[in-house]
């Protein structure tokens, strides 16, 4: 079996070579192939996979967080026919690792093992447009406090998922709000909104519990909006994510979807799996069972 490993450039640190090395011993022990790839700038990862020989390789596995898998993600669907799809692989060693969750992945030791007894499982892809081309997410979209929180959060990423406590706390300080104009399945809501995540999978932020409910081979997405709240009740709610009882709050609201469009006033930035990317307005979608990770 023939593997190849995208590594984010950032992923350890300076310890980075150290933790690779017995990364690439213990697959190729295994009886594996391993052609590890280190990226050399942000999005490389995306153009590594888009310039693969598909027909020589027979998985692509990144190693970093949700943001490598993202740039992975898209270089396969965009620039690859999606028929006859090699699997896709995690080796989680980034600072939120959200999405590995749903694939039972905790550790690059979960990681690894995945691979080796080549378990692998079904996953929905979401789609989103900006303009006229299509970008995907398996993970969620966020827009609004979320992804202002997430530009914070990347700035103190020295102190790992603690980041988003962090930026949590700066952002509550301003609480800018934006008017929501939502399509979903046809019916319309319009409102003054916090934040909305368009989520595949059930973590943000590393073990926030944001969408309890979502499945990550149900042809759903799941969408939360958090309505106008003040500052002392959004930090009152914000500690209920990491057990995913935010519902109580009566400010949010889950929606499950298979269209939507979301327009923001003023324009805001979106957040797909991590990756500062876009801004609205855009189009979402859901393409079931599209791929297949390792889990």
């Amino acid at each position: 079996m023939k593997i190849t490993l995208v590594v984010n450039s950032h992923t350890g640190g300076k310890q980075r070579d150290k933790r690779l090395q017995p990364i690439v011993s213990k697959l190729e022990s295994s009886g594996y192939s391993v052609n590890a790839m280190v990226t050399q700038y942000h999005g490389h990862a995306t153009d590594i996979v888009r310039d693969l020989d598909l027909s020589t390789v027979d998985a692509i596995v990144s190693m970093g967080g949700d943001g490598t898998n993202f740039q992975v993600l898209n270089g396969l669907l965009k620039h690859h026919d999606h028929e006859n799809l090699p699997p896709l692989g995690i080796i989680p060693s980034g600072r939120g690792n959200s999405f590995a969750r749903d694939l039972a992945i905790y550790s690059i030791e979960d990681g690894l093992s995945a691979l080796i007894h080549q378990n692998s499982r079904p996953v929905d892809v979401c789609t989103f447009t900006q303009g006229l081309e299509t970008f995907y997410f398996v993970n969620l979209l966020g827009v609004g406090f979320v992804t202002d929180v997430a530009q914070t959060a990347a700035r103190f990423s020295w102190t790992g998922n603690l980041s988003y406590v962090i930026g949590v706390f700066y952002r509550v300080l301003q609480l800018p709000l934006y008017h929501l104009q939502l399509e979903i399945d046809g019916t319309t809501i319009a409102q003054r909104n916090c934040f909305l995540e368009v989520c595949n999978s059930k973590y943000t932020g590393g073990a926030m519990l944001m969408a309890p409910e979502a499945r990550i081979d149900d042809g759903w997405f799941d969408l939360v909006i958090l309505s106008p709240l003040s500052r002392i009740n959004l930090l009152k709610t914000f500690p209920k994510l990491y057990r995913g009882t935010h519902g109580d709050n009566p400010a949010v609201r889950f929606i499950k979807g298979k269209s939507a469009r979301i327009v923001a006033i003023p324009h805001k930035a979106m957040l797909p799996d991590g990756e500062h990317f876009g801004q609205t307005e855009t189009d979402i979608g859901i393409l079931p069972g599209h791929v297949r990770y390792f889990c």
